[in-house]
């Protein structure tokens, strides 16, 4: 008897557990697949409330087929409504990934598509697409508008964030061939690396929200490689954001990069080395969160193989691997067909059942045409370490998968999960049907929790890269507000907290992207807030600036000014010996900081020249060249 009733109990664990997350696509009407176009890879999502419900909404690409932008419909179901929105130029290209920001600051988040051919046959290179939002529930493309259309490679992840703390979202896209894919027909470490020149990646400064404006050159990437994902990060607790790259075939081209902000200087400085981060891998997706609880940023990095979790040592003092140590090597598949390490694609930490633990999610998915079995896996973090439980939980899919979100889709206080998987080239017995995944959370047992969604006065519209630290019970938690990451993709904005058993939170620091701190306390739990940007009158600024866009210039520039302090100005361009050749710009009003267009006169000779700016404090210079 007594053994009947342990049996009996052990099946009703297991049952709970199995209960853990929810498959509900279906029900909520996702219906969608990534294809692949002959061998290119795929695909991504982004989570925003496009229409500003306080429903979050999910944008899917879709490959060689139709992108989806699914509306969540607030009761649990969403709604493709791509078709009328505006969205007709992505049915002409193969799309890749996605991402979101407010661009312009008028309340709606607009979308970045990223791209990689045209679906004409010829397979000729495509443009990013970009689209903003009308604010009544459809887009508009202007990618010609904000000057990136002339810009073509085949791109990977996009990724937002405020690199000079002006408030305006700036763009990294990060790249991955520089020529066609005309020709190949399966793609691997041969045919890649011999068949295709690594490319720039693309880094844009958001011009007032007008238009972005190319500054890789000027703020120093002078990398090619072949690119997955860049994650806009301040590793060094410094309020400004790095830039973490992650690279496909990093042993024969570029490692994996960690990129400093040398804010208020306009440029980055490779610290990969420095920071022992420099990794030769075939690197896919990236995330981030401090793990440890010591107030610094900690990264998963997946890979084509074992992948990689670095933990930060803080002060400067570099990472080290704690892969092994914590419980992430992968453990090898082993089954008739295969046996080896998975191949790992998107990539997430939350807090799952509200411990205050960060948990992680691992999307894999085999290359393709290969079919394999490549399960998705799970580890929970308990007891100091990180432990595998993806099939008692009910992640473990066969699917082919590729990048994979979070967000709390039905606004029940936890954090869902949505994955993106792709159709198989061939055709397979062996695996599931084709379609994108939504995990809902239904962990019994959850502690408390908090949700914060941020709104920038100052800064960027939504915070993006800002840290919020919470002080709970004795540990300081912190989630960084995502711009994008995992696998061409981009999580909630929203920040959540599991709290435990905490009942009130002691203190709240939003700790703004250029500086400005803010603190709240004795915050009540189980409930979502927004903080408001308290604004500073402090501005982060040693010295007074003066930047060209391009430094080498053809047919125009755009010259960007901050001051130490307001104050008229004056802009000349002057020869190599000193002589006055034209007066730019001459404003007579208080201004601090801002931009100005300047087209060269059709008989400048080509050659070397200064840009002088004159305020009321200090004198400024700026070399160009005249092509």
């Amino acid at each position: 008897m007594k053994k009947a009733f342990t049996i009996s109990l052990l099946i009703a664990n297991l049952n709970l557990m199995a209960q853990t997350f929810t498959e509900v696509s279906e029900e909520a009407g996702i219906n969608h697949a990534f294809k692949v176009d002959l061998a290119t890879f795929g695909g991504g999502a982004a989570v925003l409330d496009f229409d500003n419900d306080g429903y979050e909404d999910l944008y899917v690409t879709g490959g060689a087929n139709d992108d989806v932008l699914y509306r969540n419909n607030g009761d649990g179901t969403f709604t493709d409504v791509l078709p009328s929105a505006g969205f007709e130029s992505v049915r002409t290209a193969y799309t890749q990934g996605a991402a979101a920001a407010d661009i312009n600051r008028d309340g709606y988040k607009d979308i970045i598509v990223t791209t990689m051919n045209y679906l004409d046959g010829n397979r000729t290179i495509a443009p990013n697409l970009l689209f903003i939002n009308n604010g009544d529930g459809t887009f508009t493309e202007m990618t010609d508008e904000w000057q990136l259309g002339s810009d073509r490679v085949n791109s990977m992840g996009a990724s937002f964030g405020d690199i000079n703390a002006d408030g305006y979202p700036d763009l990294f896209i990060c790249n991955y061939f520089s020529n066609s894919t005309t020709g190949i027909s399966i793609y691997n470490e041969s045919t890649i690396t011999n068949s295709f020149r690594p490319s720039i990646d693309f880094l844009y400064i958001n011009v007032g929200g007008e238009y972005f404006v190319d500054v890789r050159e000027f703020y120093g990437l002078d990398h090619v490689g072949f690119g997955f994902q860049g994650l806009f990060t301040d590793y060094d607790n410094d309020a400004d954001l790095d830039l973490y790259i992650v690279n496909d075939f990093g042993f024969k081209s570029t490692p994996n990069l960690m990129l400093r902000n040398e804010f208020p200087e306009k440029r980055y400085f490779d610290r990969s080395i420095n920071q022992a981060l420099n990794y030769g891998m075939n690197a896919m997706g990236i995330a981030v969160a401090d793990f440890n609880f010591d107030g610094w940023m900690d990264y998963f990095v997946t890979n084509l193989g074992a992948s990689l979790f670095t933990i930060n040592k803080g002060n400067g003092d570099g990472f080290r691997d704690g892969t092994v140590q914590y419980n992430l090597a992968i453990p090898v598949i082993n089954d008739e067909e295969y046996t080896g390490p998975p191949v790992s694609w998107g990539v997430n930490f939350f807090d799952f059942d509200h411990d205050t633990d960060n948990d992680l999610f691992i999307c894999n998915g085999a290359l393709n045409p290969t079919i394999r079995p490549n399960p998705n896996q799970f580890f929970k973090f308990e007891k100091g370490t990180f432990n595998e439980v993806s099939a008692e939980y009910g992640l473990n899919d066969l699917r082919i998968g590729r990048g994979s979100v979070v967000f709390d889709y039905d606004n029940d206080g936890d954090l869902d999960l949505f994955v993106v998987n792709q159709e198989p080239r061939d055709i397979s017995t062996t695996l599931p049907e084709p379609r994108c995944l939504l995990y809902r959370n239904d962990a019994p047992n959850k502690g408390n929790w908090l949700q914060v969604a941020l709104e920038g006065i100052q800064v960027e519209k939504n915070g993006l890269g800002s840290k919020i630290e919470l002080k709970v019970n004795g540990r300081l938690l912190i989630r960084e507000i995502d711009g994008g990451s995992s696998h061409v993709s981009q999580n909630t904005t929203i920040a959540h907290f599991g709290l435990g058993n905490a009942t009130t939170i002691d203190e709240l620091t939003v700790k703004w992207i250029g500086g400005n701190t803010q603190t709240l306390t004795n915050v009540d739990v189980n409930q979502k807030i927004t903080i408001t940007e308290s604004p500073s009158s402090e501005k982060r600024q040693a010295v007074g600036q003066l930047n060209v866009y391009p430094t080498t210039i053809e047919e125009s520039a755009i010259l960007e000014y901050d001051l130490t302090r307001p104050g008229s100005i004056v802009i000349g361009l002057y020869d190599v010996r000193g002589a006055l050749i034209e007066q730019v710009a001459d404003i007579s009003a208080e201004v601090q900081t801002g931009f100005w267009q300047w087209t060269p006169q059709k008989d400048l000779p080509k050659g070397i020249y200064f840009f002088k700016l004159h305020s009321d404090t200090e004198v400024i210079t700026r070399r160009v060249i005249k092509m």
